[in-house]
């Protein structure tokens, strides 16, 4: 049993509707990592400052 399989048993409705649903939650998760979790990593992930060493 897989973590897809129990959540796509738990949605309601038929399968386009669960579909719709799993769209739903996974745009939230989204928007939440999005808007308020990769703003608080920014400052401790520096991408701007490359060193290439040879």
């Amino acid at each position: 049993m897989t973590m897809y399989g129990w959540l796509w048993r738990r949605l309601p409705g038929g399968p386009g509707r669960r579909l719709l649903w799993a769209a739903l939650l996974v745009a939230t998760a989204m928007a939440v990592l999005w808007f308020s979790v990769f703003p608080l990593l920014e400052p401790t992930v520096t991408l701007d400052e490359v060193t290439v060493r040879r």
